[in-house]
């Protein structure tokens, strides 16, 4: 049996009672299922056990514990019980053991410091906190000194103390000025972690009569000041340089000691001129990466969660110019106490075994100490089922008197644990805690956990069975957790279906029954590219996704993984995201994130913005900003806004924009509110109510735009009632029972004053009930409950703020909620237009039985699977939906010849209706597709053999093959066409009395009785002997064979060598007579001059010889590549292959439908190049075998 998986909480979206084995089982505190069922305390809620309380607020000591009944609870202090009843200040919360101590009213919080400790108890036991210290905060006063003067020469050394009072907590330490100025702090100068203040040297801009060391106590939240200190460096000869001395820590060793788990901090401060640099090194290791920290310039070292690892001599090294000095701190980690095994709790029935484990760690080890009820084992009752074997309490033959609450207690030098446990014994039968009819729903292909939270005692055993009469799941496919959660690892579509789950004690057995489907997964199918634009222009990203039907994404664009800017040029339509007027700033990577509520699928790609060309610089400029804002005639819906212009840089300004801030609302953002004539330095504005108004103006030219002014001072204007109600009333219901009221609510400006909410009011529209009306928050919905289904309402809503009502508003009619339709349409009628099409009439359904808006009728319509299909996969159904009232549709791209299966249900904003009855129908025979392959086998001199595998979709009863063939000669030109017929039941067929070594092309299709389909075309070349050789200039693949010729021993060939050798002697005896004849005439200008095209040298291009059989020629011709000069393939064939691929095609054609295309300009170019011939040994074919 594989090895179960311990349960991950992450993976299943419930809360889970966590049942891992027998010694971790809870009760769950459930008062509707387990309201019998008793559990002694648990300790849920107390203070920390160092309690620091602020003395200016009541003292609140936290005890909250949870069991079955109800614990009561008590308190120590200092180890003696405290009577709460006895002081007036202390009460304790109702239900709860907080005690709250009233030191506001009369008392004092040093009154109660001490040591307190809380015991919830019930009739199981009894739970104890931990020892809560409780202290008031301290935030003592400097005590006052007469601090001298300090007069130093220019490079000294110097250190200025800090030593603040002592406080609780200890103060944050920090050094300002009178101006509360931080003081600069570098390499030179720092501030060490006791607060006192170095200079590794002095120089002249040191003096001042302020250096004030300031300590904050954050839990009073006061700072108090020490005296100032006063320095001043003397600018004469600087000191002398000097090697480098630790000014802290003292000597050539230090010790230092922390516990685990905190920050070590060590620290070395050095003076010396020039100023030192500190380094760090690990004597006997390498410091720790990526917990290794470098504070105050290299000066403080830190180790963040330190272990005893970490223990060793670690040296701070510091140098400068003039040498180096080194001090080492052996470092020590001490640790508290802390869990390799806490105490769990036991819920154990009677007769039942069990554990208790208490193991802790620590430097020095812990010493363990168990109690019973809050009392130490030692003194409390004797128990027989339980022994103590140090850290563990073993537990045999439990009775219900073995009920208690344990505590185990590590303590050393350097803290303490205290974990409480219980040990529950209850007989109970299995009870499953998930809920019945759970639905779950799984992306393929992921894992699927099905929940059965369960309890009993004894610990019950956990079955799952699916479907009604399945048989019991084993762990051969199924992974069964401790807890009941059943896992299918790879989740399928098959694995939709019921599960029972079936827990069973010896007490009884319970069952429950959850529901899974498989969802398909969302797919990006089209993702977004990497692209590079020029800025300022236009980007695209595409991003297309595919889902499940039933899961409604949700498509988001993100930028460098943040939200896309707030900027208008950023624009999403359907599939696409477009940034129009790109700029550097747009550059990133773009993520599609695809989102539903099962999966999440993203894609990404990097935007790169480059610079444009470069423009010449421009010769204006923008204006410069207007200037002197000032407001005046304040009214309370108007004031006068007078500004002065800036210079307008060589050309005028055409008008000011004037734009609005509201300081209450929208601090930063800016609004426009009006623009004037460039001449015009005044402006009247109308304001709104209850708005904190700032303005700015920005001058315009035809250059462009300024900056905006600085802005003018602000004016709040009065509060008034709003002037508008809401927009865009709709009222819909979401539920059968229910009607969701939305609406657009009024912006910040609209409201016109404080308070602002609304007046919600409804009413059935065809009835005489009186409005019914409730005021709500600023929110934009309500929900009204109890409605009856699909029924018209009449609507309003009013806004209303501190001040007023707004005016009525017109009343808009809603409906409440849509349930799904009840009547399946009848009457289902289907006629078959033809083999692809069919056309299919209902009857419409009453519209009191939609039960909502009538969006439409949908078809669902499959075709029927052979058996062995069946068997392989899910018959796919297809679906039309028609919107209104329709009663008729159409099929298309049916299957010919095929049976198909159909219903039709009335679709409402709910959903469906029930389907009607299942009505099937006949296709009639169609063309068949194109064989699905041919091949020309076993050349022969004068035979080829044609093999081919039948149509993929013959869409009929196949009747026969059509097989049409001609010879290609020499110059590529198509001979009479043959016209063959071959019964449908062959796949071979072999043709005779061919040309030897011809080239013949091939065209094939099926037919069935309505007619001939899609043809396939092949070539094929017959050999010239029985023993023929494939020449070098023939593809893979090619049913051809020619003889190789040696052309070195032809005699035609020896002497077309010889007369061109001849031919050249000639010339270069012609060349030479003409040289010396001219002297210096220059010759290679001469000839350059008059150049016989002729002899020049043939370009790559259009110089080589026009070979049928070059690389393309090899493949064989398909369909559409080349057509017959001669135009002896009929033209329905060329158009059918035009039909067959619609947009693919991509060529020119001639009238009769013939391919201008490799044959027209390949034909002209060997026409004048001598019309050679690939096929045949030539001496052109004979020369380019030589290069």
């Amino acid at each position: 049996m594989p090895k179960k998986k311990p349960f991950s909480a992450g993976r299943v979206p419930l809360i889970l009672f966590l049942c891992q084995i027998v010694s971790a089982l809870d009760v769950p505190l459930d008062p509707k299922l387990l309201d019998d069922l008793v559990q002694p305390p648990t300790i849920t809620q107390q203070s920390p056990k160092d309690y620091i309380i602020d003395p200016r607020e009541n003292i609140v000591i936290q005890c909250e514990a949870k069991g079955k009944p109800p614990p009561s609870f008590s308190w120590t202090r200092n180890g003696t019980h405290f009577d709460i009843d006895k002081d007036p200040l202390v009460t304790m919360k109702p239900g709860s053991g907080t005690l709250v101590i009233n030191i506001m009213s009369d008392g004092k919080a040093e009154t109660y410091e001490g040591i307190y400790q809380c015991t919830a108890r019930n009739e199981r036991g009894a739970a104890i906190s931990n020892n809560i210290v409780v202290r008031p905060s301290r935030s003592p006063l400097w005590t006052k000194e007469r601090l001298e003067p300090i007069t130093l020469r220019n490079g000294q050394s110097l250190v200025l103390p800090c030593r603040p009072p002592v406080g609780l907590p200890p103060a944050i330490i920090f050094w300002m000025d009178n101006s509360f100025q931080r003081l600069p702090q570098s390499e030179r100068v720092s501030q060490g972690l006791n607060g006192d203040l170095y200079f590794s040297n002095v120089l002249p801009e040191d003096t001042r009569e302020d250096y004030i060391c300031y300590a904050r106590f954050n839990h009073t939240q006061t700072i108090q000041q020490k005296q100032p200190i006063s320095l001043k460096v003397i600018s004469a000869k600087p000191s002398k340089e000097r090697p480098p001395t630790f000014l802290t820590p003292e000597g050539n060793e230090s010790l230092k000691e922390e516990l685990r788990g905190n920050v070590l901090s060590l620290e070395c401060i050095a003076e010396g001129l020039p100023t030192p640099i500190i380094y760090w090194i690990k004597e006997d290791g390498t410091l720790p990466v990526n917990r290794t920290f470098y504070r105050n310039f290299k000066k403080t070292l830190q180790i963040t969660q330190v272990s005893e690892a970490d223990s060793g001599n670690y040296q701070c090294i510091a140098k400068n110019t003039l040498g180096a000095v080194h001090h080492t701190i052996s470092v020590t980690v001490k640790a508290a106490p802390y869990w390799i095994v806490a105490p769990q709790n036991l819920v154990l029935s009677p007769g039942e075994n069990g554990t208790l484990i208490c193991r802790a760690n620590g430097n020095p080890k812990p010493r363990i100490g168990w109690l019973t009820n809050g009392v130490p084992i030692e003194i409390a009752p004797d128990d027989p089922s339980r022994k103590i074997d140090g850290d563990t309490i073993i537990f045999s033959n439990v009775q219900e008197r073995s009920s208690a609450v344990y505590q185990c207690n590590a303590s050393n030098e350097y803290g303490y644990l205290l974990a409480n446990a219980f040990v529950n014994v209850l007989a109970e039968p299995p009870r499953i805690l998930t809920s019945a009819n759970t639905l779950y729903q799984v992306i393929a292909n992921r894992p699927a956990l099905l929940d059965c939270a369960f309890f009993g005692s004894p610990r019950p055993t956990i079955e799952w069975f699916k479907g009604t009469r399945g048989s019991a799941l084993h762990e051969d496919i199924y992974v069964l957790h401790d807890n009941g959660t059943l896992e299918i690892p790879v989740a399928q579509k098959d694995s939709t279906g019921t599960y029972t789950c079936v827990a069973r004690n010896k007490l009884g057995m319970a069952k429950n029954e959850v529901h899974l489907e498989i969802k398909d997964p969302t797919r990006i199918i089209k993702q977004p590219e990497y692209a590079v634009v020029q800025r300022g222009s236009k980007v695209s990203f595409e991003c297309k996704v595919k889902h499940d039907h039933t899961l409604i994404p949700t498509i988001m664009w993100l930028k460098d993984n943040g939200e896309l800017p707030n900027d208008e040029r950023f624009s999403i339509d359907k599939d696409h995201l477009v940034v129009t007027d790109v700029s550097d700033d747009d550059g990133g990577t773009y993520t599609c994130a695809a989102n539903t509520t099962l999966d999440r699928v993203s894609a990404s790609a990097v935007l790169r913005v480059v610079a444009p060309p470069p423009t010449p610089a421009p010769i204006y400029d923008v204006p410069n900003p207007p200037f002197d804002l000032e407001l005046t005639n304040q009214l309370d819906k108007s004031v006068q806004l007078t500004w002065t212009p800036g210079d307008d840089n060589n050309s005028p300004i055409t008008k000011f924009i004037i734009e609005y801030e509201d300081a209450m609302r929208e601090a930063g953002i800016w609004h426009h509110q009006a623009e004037v004539s460039g001449t015009q330095t005044t402006a009247q504005l109308k304001l709104s109510p209850y708005v904190n108004y700032s303005f700015r103006v920005m001058a315009e030219n035809s250059i462009g735009r300024s900056v905006p002014s600085e802005a003018s001072e602000q004016y709040l204007t009065k509060a008034a009632e709003p002037d508008q109600n809401p927009t865009a009333v709709e009222g819909l219901g979401t539920e059968p029972d229910n009607l969701v009221i939305t609406w657009k609510p009024l912006n910040g400006f609209e409201s016109n004053g404080p308070g602002l909410q609304y007046k919600v009011s409804w009413r059935q529209k065809d009835g005489d009930d009186e409005w019914t009306s409730v005021v709500v928050a600023n929110v934009s919905k309500y929900i009204v409950s109890g409605t009856p289904t699909f029924v018209p309402y009449l609507i309003k809503v009013q806004s209303l703020n501190d001040v007023g009502f707004a005016p009525e508003p017109a009343a808009v009619m809603g409906h409440s909620g849509e349930d799904l339709p009840m009547v399946a349409p009848g009457n289902v009628r289907v006629n078959v237009v033809n083999s692809t099409l069919a056309e299919v009439h209902w009857d419409p359904v009453p519209l009191k039985s939609v039960r909502g808006h009538l969006q439409g009728y949908r078809i669902y319509y499959w075709k029927a699977q052979g058996s062995s299909k069946r068997n392989r996969r899910h018959i796919e159904k297809k679906i039309l939906t028609f919107q209104g009232s329709k009663t008729h549709g159409m099929l298309p791209g049916l299957q010919p010849y095929s049976h198909y299966t159909l219903n039709v249900r009335v679709v409402n904003g709910k959903g469906e209706g029930p389907a009607s009855t299942d009505r099937g129908f006949h296709t009639p025979e169609g063309v068949p597709s194109a064989p699905s392959s041919l091949k020309i086998v076993n050349p022969t001199l004068d035979s080829l053999t044609l093999e081919w595998d039948p149509p993929s979709h013959p869409n009929g009863i196949l009747t026969e093959y059509t097989l049409k063939y001609q010879p290609i000669n020499s110059t590529h030109e198509l001979g009479p066409l043959v016209d063959l017929k071959i019964p449908a039941n062959k796949t071979r067929w072999t043709l005779k009395n061919l040309n030897f070594s011809t080239r013949y092309k091939f065209y094939f299709y099926a037919q069935t009785s309505v007619g001939s389909g899609s043809q396939i075309t092949e070539e094929a070349i017959t050999t010239v002997d029985e023993a023929g050789i494939l020449p070098p200039d023939v593809g893979a693949g090619k049913a051809m064979a020619s003889r190789q010729v040696d052309i070195a021993t032809q005699g035609w060939f020896i002497g077309l060598m010889c007369a061109v050798a001849l031919l050249i002697l000639i010339l270069l005896i012609v060349c030479f007579i003409r040289r010396n004849k001219g002297g210096k005439y220059p010759v290679k200008e001469k000839e350059d001059a008059h150049a016989d095209p002729e002899i020049q040298p043939m370009k790559e291009d259009d110089g080589t010889f026009g070979e049928y059989s070059d690389a393309e020629d090899h493949k064989p011709l398909k369909k559409g590549s080349r057509t017959p000069s001669d135009r002896t393939v009929k033209k329905e064939d060329s158009d059918g292959s035009l039909a067959d691929y619609g947009e693919g095609v991509n060529g020119q054609f001639n009238e009769d439908g013939s391919f201008i295309g490799q044959y027209s300009g390949r034909r002209e170019k060997e026409q004048a190049e001598g019309n050679e011939s690939s096929e045949a040994p030539s001496p052109v074919n004979a020369m380019n075998s030589f290069v």
